[in-house]
């Protein structure tokens, strides 16, 4: 396994963790121990566990390792510390997904846009309303603004598998950022039209300005979930 780079160690140590090869409150192996396993350099290694670190998997103890301190969570849990996909979501959540686009349009953004979304007044945009789909249940809606000029040639076909792959793998960009904030508003009718909300009244709305290498915001998004179906979760260090 020489030259094998940190993230392809942070993703096996991440699967050992989540299978319960090193189970909570456990230590990992000592650094020499897993630098031989790896077969890999001292600052690879340690890449590697930093990111752990920073995904809340592990914390390291000063002089007596690196303790695991992941637990397994119930299903419908979503980071608001992490970018991804709504895709990538429900896979770690071993969920059956599926986006349906119930409206696409191309817009020219106004002051009512604008107060919204903060995009440049005049800016082209696209508009998409998506549902999505988890183990066969209609639980979120999401509105998504883009902007034409840095995501062009957004198709209904590309909205229902997943822009972000579309993103960065075929226009080549990094997506580097969201900014989010997270409400708690009674349901519209749009809600009610396309959402099994069964007995609720009130939605959780998680709203996202996302912002690529070049610090330009692309998307704003609003995510309209079921409250009893999610869970929102982050994680902080304390900063002394």
């Amino acid at each position: 396994m020489s030259g094998i780079k940190y993230d392809k160690i942070y993703a096996d140590l991440k699967s050992k963790i989540e299978e319960g090869v090193y189970p909570f409150q456990e230590l990992l192996p000592s650094e020499y121990t897993l630098i031989e396993q790896y077969g890999c350099a001292r600052n690879t290694l340690r890449r590697a566990i930093a990111q752990l670190v920073t995904m809340g998997y592990v914390q390291s103890l000063h002089g007596k390792g690196v303790r695991v301190i992941y637990q397994p969570q119930p299903p419908s849990q979503y980071s608001l510390g992490r970018i991804e996909s709504f895709r990538e979501a429900s896979l770690h959540n071993k969920q059956q997904a599926q986006t349906k686009v119930v409206l696409f349009t191309e817009l020219t953004v106004n002051e009512k846009i604008h107060a919204r979304t903060l995009f440049p007044i005049g800016s082209e945009i696209y508009y998409v309303q998506r549902v999505r789909y988890l183990d066969g249940k209609a639980l979120i809606i999401d509105h998504n603004y883009f902007r034409k000029d840095i995501v062009p040639g957004l198709t209904i076909e590309i909205c229902e598998a997943s822009v972000y792959d579309y993103i960065e793998n075929t226009l080549r960009q990094n997506i580097t950022t969201t900014k989010r904030a997270v409400t708690v508003e009674r349901v519209t009718a749009l809600d009610d039209k396309y959402l099994e909300l069964n007995d609720c009244n009130c939605v959780a709305v998680v709203s996202n300005s996302t912002y690529n290498a070049d610090g330009i915001m692309f998307e704003f998004t609003q995510s309209r979930h079921r409250p009893d179906y999610f869970v929102f979760y982050d994680q902080a260090h304390r900063i002394k």
